[in-house]
């Protein structure tokens, strides 16, 4: 675990799929015992010193993510940690294998990904050995930086998170893990927003505000544009600051 001025570095992934009424975004509840319990969330956590993984990563070097991020190094870290978040809370591998996209759903490599899933949680296996057994390169290049928020002063467990968004992977298939989650769903963000309303799930601002922000989009495609020429986020209003929301760098 990566802290930074006595704050936790976290990093969360909103993955998108298209559905009938819409975009959809994948989202856990986290358990009665941890951080943040019974929160409904998007997956994510933890930054490790072990996610910095250059060698490992697609499309994108640490230069060029710390610059995206606005950090004077190590910013690949964030991105690796997504994806490592992804794999253990999903079951959803954001990764290439001899140039071609990681598949899982009914291959021969499940039983043994699924395995190593298990391991990561555990501690018994790292991500670096992962990669090199696997022969991994792990698709930065797919993920999108989205927002940036710190937990409030006046928090008991401060967390600064950096949100990316992807599209879900074809061959592959969200399975939350009953260790790291209590409840999983894919859900259209203005229903999930319903929810919250009626007091049937408890979330906070940064989900709620980043659930709005993303409500509108007619397709994942038309969604996934505009975040990467930033067009996405409202103006930072000192109320947004507040609750923890700062500048994508």
């Amino acid at each position: 675990m990566l802290t930074e001025n006595n704050i936790r570095l976290a990093a969360t992934v909103l993955l998108m799929r298209d559905g009938v009424r819409g975009p959809e975004v994948f989202m856990v509840q986290r358990p009665r015992t941890g951080d943040f319990p019974d929160l409904h969330v998007f997956p994510g956590g933890k930054v490790d010193e072990q996610d910095f993984l250059q060698e490992h990563a697609a499309g994108l070097d640490d230069d060029e993510a710390s610059r995206m991020i606005g950090v004077d190094g190590g910013g690949l870290r964030y991105w690796v940690a997504a994806i490592r978040e992804c794999f253990e809370e999903c079951g959803v591998l954001l990764a290439t294998r001899g140039g071609e996209p990681v598949v899982l759903e009914d291959t021969s490599d499940s039983e043994r990904f699924e395995a190593c899933r298990h391991a990561l949680i555990s501690g018994e296996l790292g991500m670096e050995a992962f990669c090199k057994a696997e022969n991994l390169e792990l698709a930065c290049d797919r993920l999108t930086y989205f927002s940036h928020w710190i937990t409030p002063e006046t928090a008991p467990r401060r967390f600064d998170t950096r949100f990316f968004i992807t599209r879900m992977p074809d061959g592959q298939a969200t399975l939350a893990h009953a260790w790291e989650t209590a409840d999983d769903v894919w859900v259209v963000p203005n229903d999930a927003l319903a929810e919250y309303r009626a007091g049937h799930w408890q979330m906070i601002s940064p989900t709620l505000t980043t659930l709005a922000s993303i409500a509108e989009y007619q397709s994942v495609d038309e969604m996934l544009a505009d975040v990467a020429r930033e067009g996405h986020l409202d103006e930072l209003t000192d109320e947004m600051r507040t609750q923890g929301m700062h500048p994508l760098r």
